[in-house]
This record gives C-alpha cells, sequence and structure tokens, in this order.
C-alpha cells in the first residue's frame, strides 16, 4: 500500500523492497582464512580456479575463462588479451611454480582452447554451485571470490610492495597510472611484477604448508 502526497494521491513506496546501499565491500580475509580456503579447495575446475585468484590477484571470469593460448610455459606467462580485459587493456602475468602447477595439472581436452568448464564459450560457468560447499569445508563465512583480490591487494602492501606495483598486478589503470602519466609511463614493471609475486607465493606456501620462506623480503628491482 502506498503513502499519500499533497494532492491525496497513492505513492507506491511503502512495502517495496529496499535497494541495498551503493557502499563498497570492505572484507579482506586472514592469512588463517585464506588458508583455510586454501586447503578446502576441491581437486577439480572450481577449486583450481579459487587457488589460481588467491595467487594472481586476478578476476574471477578472467582466471574461469583462462586459455591455453594465453599460457606460455617457455615464458612461464599468462596473457590476458585485450578483449577479456575489464579496462580493454592487454595484461601479462608471470606465473610462479604453484601457479603453474596448477595450470599443468587441468587436464586439456581435445579441440578446446578452455582451461576450465565443460561447454561454455566463455569457461568456467558453475560459480554459485560449490561456493556453499567450499564455505562448509573451509569452515569461512561471509566472503565472496572478489574479496580474494582484495585481500591479495591488501597484503601485497603489507609485505612491503609499492602501490604502483600492486596496481600493474591488478591491471589497474589508476593511482600512478591515471591521467596523463597513463599516457607517458608505460612500463609494465615487469621486473617488479615478477619479484612481488614470487614473494606473494612464498608468503601462500607458508601460511598453507606452515614451512620455511625461501624467497628474500621484496625489494624493487634495479637497473644493472
Amino acid at each position: 500500500m502506498g503513502d499519500a502526497d499533497g494532492d491525496g494521491r497513492k505513492q507506491p513506496i511503502i512495502g517495496t523492497i529496499q535497494p541495498k546501499d551503493g557502499k563498497p565491500r570492505e572484507r579482506t580475509l586472514s592469512d588463517d582464512e585464506l588458508a583455510a580456503i586454501w586447503r578446502a579447495c576441491p581437486n577439480n575446475d572450481y577449486g583450481r580456479i579459487v587457488r589460481l585468484l588467491i595467487l594472481l590477484g586476478a578476476r574471477r571470469a578472467e582466471v574461469g575463462g583462462m586459455r591455453w593460448s594465453e599460457v606460455s610455459f617457455e615464458r612461464g606467462t599468462w596473457t590476458l588479451p585485450s578483449g577479456r580485459s575489464k579496462n580493454g587493456r592487454t595484461h601479462t602475468l608471470p606465473l610462479m611454480p604453484m601457479a603453474l602447477d596448477i595450470i599443468k595439472d587441468v587436464p586439456g581436452l581435445v579441440s578446446r582452447d578452455q582451461l576450465f568448464g565443460a561447454r561454455s564459450n566463455h569457461g568456467f560457468t558453475g560459480w554459485d554451485d560449490q561456493k556453499e560447499a567450499l564455505d562448509k569445508r573451509s569452515g569461512v563465512i561471509g566472503w565472496t571470490l572478489h574479496d580474494i583480490r582484495r585481500s591479495v591487494a591488501t597484503k601485497l602492501a603489507d609485505i612491503g610492495v609499492q602501490p604502483h606495483i600492486i596496481e600493474q598486478i591488478l591491471n589497474h589503470q589508476s593511482g600512478h597510472k591515471a591521467g596523463p602519466a597513463g599516457i607517458y609511463n608505460r612500463s609494465s614493471y615487469e621486473r617488479e611484477v615478477r619479484a612481488a609475486l614470487a614473494l606473494w607465493e612464498d608468503h601462500v606456501r607458508t601460511i598453507v604448508e606452515g614451512g620455511e620462506r625461501k624467497v628474500i623480503p621484496y625489494a624493487p628491482a634495479t637497473a644493472s
């Protein structure tokens, strides 16, 4: 039933569903939560995707739609083409050993370029089917796959990675590359990104396995 305005006419607002507020999500997963999620990942497409999200900080659609033609085992890289990138820019990330092992473990299908999914040309599509089961196995609730991306960015900063390197890893065109800076600064910071992701992968391995760190603290690469 609606409320009446000054003319006595009914306004159809009472009893309607109120829209959600536009506040951005602020969920950042702790190391313990990331480790619990990692360990609870099933040995299937969904589990591999979630682990790659933790290692790479990429968007779920980017990893879910990953293609064999985008991966170079020789160079150890994954190149996201402009057509699949949110900002329309080609984006290359180095793949560290743990990420490479996950990708190599994916069974390839004849005449199919996508790593994940069985039918869709867009790759993996069953996002909602396995999330609840993962929550139950991990004991971590109240989070989304996109929260992993925020958590990776936050924790990269915590271990000393500079903001412009984090932005490069996330393929953000803001901050250091916003406006005129982005026009003139075309650096991909390849060495710095590789060093940062190597440090991050070592951090993930440490919290998951409880082992000792093998990578020295992050330091930006310098020209020789």
